[in-house]
């Protein structure tokens, strides 16, 4: 969660001055800090803490095995030798006026020079020392491991002992103590010089302290309550100049791009409505009538759409395709995998059968033939809609007049290729005119099946309006979930084809690997257990399916699969979105500790696609794997948006603006999942504060302007197609 950045605010050239040059550092100093970020003293300044350990000292009486604690102290003895060929221990007898404690330090030796040099100078006997580490029960006693100690002499300032102390990430070479020291220097130096970036004012509404008290005060804080004070405003800047950046982009396409106002004329979607044969749930039609509304609007809609495994996406992101093609104009519809895409194509022809509506897949196998006509009626508008793959992105690609673009699964694309994929209109005049791009930007709908926590996804699409689809259709069958050993699963295989349905068998890999194999971790992989598969259900037919095969290759086994013709699919994870075959009633899973949350709830998702009882067992022949933590809550529940949260512990929730879609901590100070009211204030700042100047012109917000373009720079523009 920490590290150092570009900060958000001005300060006086002494701080901008390079760390090489700053007292203590020099040239290989400033090397190692370089990797973690810190670059000038102004770097080091906003280089927080990932921790705060309480040293503050007490009597040893008052110890508890088992914490961690700090001890005023005089050495009474002191003794040092080996504990192994490489490791050496010191231990001292240390005394307060309470009691006296045996302590003990261990350190990798080295021929080089005496590790224990420094050591032996502070536990002369007679020195007061400062000590802080775990204390831990040894044969009946206790004993102090020493993690940190401190010679007291007079007049020294204790910034490493006898308080509460920050801990900074470090990497190689980079050591708490000189880190610590470092930053003090700075912090009584520069930090009076912070230009504070917050307008007064928001200060005060919001009961902020300055942002130089809170640098000082995350870095060293005179208590708890004044750590978290400080805490509270940094969270807040990093929270409110996000916020800032996404009303902007809401604002700027709201004011500046025009782009289609639709009108609902039914004269499409009422009769796809009766293709159905269902009608919509609450949800949906909710949802439809929010997107609606959008798309009837002058500026161009950005909406996403979330919805749970099962929950009637496609239907919802077809209505919105309907009422865009009822206006004259086009729809692209973009899908991560080939797999993806021909489900979506096939669910199209299905839905639209008999709709005056043109529609084709175009995909990396899409033949050189069905390529170039399909190009060319794209281009005189007779081909209403186009699926497809990231084949859809190339420069040849062009729409006549392109009005909504529905993407699914947004986070497997990057942010480059949207942004290439809306601006594919072509004029009526058959030209590509950058002003006509900019006049006719299209509508954007966005489909995740991977829920995402509402306070997570307010934030990580706040230039999004969000639509939820919280209920699933009647009829689902409800999922159960549990462990079981490789021989009860195949049993339950067993009794669903004898029942007439079909299963998954889902494996983590393709081929077997010789490293996990060298590790002792056995893994399963498909292509070997496909031949056992064969062995075991000698009557039924098995099909292999995994990323590796060859877009026909995948479409026949595919299509043998939907039409009955296979009964068990072994397959890797590539089946986790797109496929949709309500006969299959049993999803078994290989290995499940290999898989994440999300990824496991979306294979769930496979299954209960139907009336029938589905099962989603979790193989494994190992009885400590069923106490796996993250599979027992996966076991559990059912709710994906519950799930979300769980993952979101676990994974934590990427980088927000820019190129960057997961996995990057965003965040140094504030926390996504406990920070819930803090987002809140900052977003209604941030929306007030854009409210009232739109492009940040008004003197009072130059600082906070520049703030903003330090922090994010090209990642705002970037956010208008994220």
């Amino acid at each position: 969660m920490n590290g150092a950045s570009t900060p958000s605010t001005s300060l006086n050239s002494g701080a901008g001055q390079a760390i090489q040059y700053f007292k203590g550092v020099g040239p290989n100093k400033a090397e190692t800090l370089g990797k973690v970020g810190i670059r000038t003293v102004e770097d080091l300044l906003f280089y927080y803490p990932r921790e705060h350990q309480d040293r503050r000292v007490i009597p040893i009486r008052e110890m508890v095995p088992g914490k961690r604690a700090a001890f005023l102290t005089e050495v009474v003895s002191s003794d040092f030798g080996r504990s192994g060929k490489m490791l050496g221990h010191a231990r001292a007898i240390l005394k307060d006026a309470s009691g006296s404690i045996s302590a003990v330090w261990f350190k990798h030796l080295t021929y080089r020079y005496d590790v224990f040099a420094g050591l032996k100078r502070d536990l002369e006997p007679g020195k007061k020392v400062l000590v802080y580490g775990m204390v831990e029960p040894v044969d009946g006693a206790v004993e102090l491991k020493v993690e940190d100690q401190e010679v007291v002499e007079e007049n020294a300032l204790p910034i490493h002992a006898n308080r509460i102390v920050p801990v900074y990430p470090l990497t190689e070479g980079l050591y708490d103590r000189f880190v610590r020291s470092l930053t003090h220097r700075a912090i009584e130096l520069y930090a009076g010089a912070v230009v504070d970036p917050v307008p007064g004012s928001l200060r005060q509404a919001h009961k902020l302290i300055t942002l130089d008290q809170a640098v000082r005060q995350y870095h060293f804080p005179g208590g708890w309550a004044e750590r978290d004070r400080a805490r509270e405003r940094l969270a807040f800047d990093e929270f409110f100049l996000l916020e800032l950046a996404l009303a902007l982009s809401r604002q700027e396409r709201e004011h500046l791009l025009k782009g289609h106002s639709s009108t609902v004329t039914r004269r499409l979607l009422s009769p796809f409505k009766s293709n159905l044969g269902y009608g919509f749930t609450k949800a949906q039609t909710r949802t439809i009538n929010e997107i609606f509304r959008d798309m009837e609007r002058p500026f161009p809609m950005h909406r996403l759409l979330q919805g749970d495994v099962g929950s009637g996406k496609t239907a919802v992101a077809l209505s919105a395709a309907l009422l865009s093609i009822e206006n004259g104009r086009q729809v692209a519809f973009l899908a991560p995998t080939e797999i993806l895409a021909g489900q979506h194509a096939l669910s199209i022809a299905k839905f639209l059968g008999g709709l005056p509506v043109k529609s084709a897949l175009l995909t990396r196998s899409t033949s050189r033939a069905e390529r170039t006509g399909a190009l060319k009626k794209l281009a005189d508008g007779s081909i209403h809609l186009l699926v497809g793959t990231h084949a859809m992105l190339n420069e040849e690609v062009k729409f006549k007049e392109l009005g909504l673009v529905i993407i699914d699964e947004q986070h497997r694309f990057g942010v480059r290729q949207r942004e290439r994929l809306m601006n594919k209109s072509v004029g009526r005049a058959g030209l590509v005119e950058e002003a006509l791009i900019e006049r006719l930007q299209p509508d954007v709908l966005i489909l995740t099946a991977t829920p995402i926590p509402r306070t997570l996804a307010a934030t990580l699409y706040g230039d999004l309006d969000i639509s939820v689809i919280d209920e699933l259709p009647a009829g689902r069958s409800p999922i159960r979930t549990y462990f079981a050993s490789t021989a009860t699963a195949f049993e339950r295989v067993d009794a669903a084809l004898g029942q007439g349905r079909q299963a998954y068998v889902v494996f983590p890999l393709i081929e077997e690997s010789s490293l996990l194999a060298k590790k002792g971790k056995s893994v399963k992989a498909a292509a070997h257990e496909f031949d056992v598969l064969k062995a075991r259900f000698p009557n039924a037919a098995v099909g292999l399916l995994h990323g590796q095969m060859d877009a026909d290759e995948k479409k026949v086994v595919m299509d043998r699969f939907r039409a009955g013709e296979i009964q068990i699919l072994a397959a890797t994870p590539v089946i986790e979105v797109g496929i949709d075959v309500p006969n299959a009633t049993v999803i078994a899973i290989m290995n499940p500790e290999r898989f994440g949350l999300a990824q496991l709830h979306q294979l769930r998702g496979r299954v209960g696609r139907g009336a029938h009882a589905s099962e989603c067992v979790l193989v494994t022949d190992a009885p400590e794997e069923q106490e796996n933590a993250r599979l027992i809550v996966f076991c559990s529940l059912t709710d994906g948006f519950r799930l979300a949260e769980e993952d979101l512990k676990l994974r934590g929730p990427g980088e927000i603006l820019g190129e960057a879609q997961h996995g990057v901590p965003f965040f140094r100070v504030g926390d996504l999942l406990n920070d819930g009211l803090l987002i809140s204030q900052a977003r209604e700042a941030a929306r007030s504060l854009v409210g009232g100047d739109f492009s940040l012109t008004l003197k009072e917000h130059g600082v906070l302007n520049r703030a903003l373009m330090r922090r994010f720079g090209s990642k705002i523009q970037l956010s208008r197609v994220g």
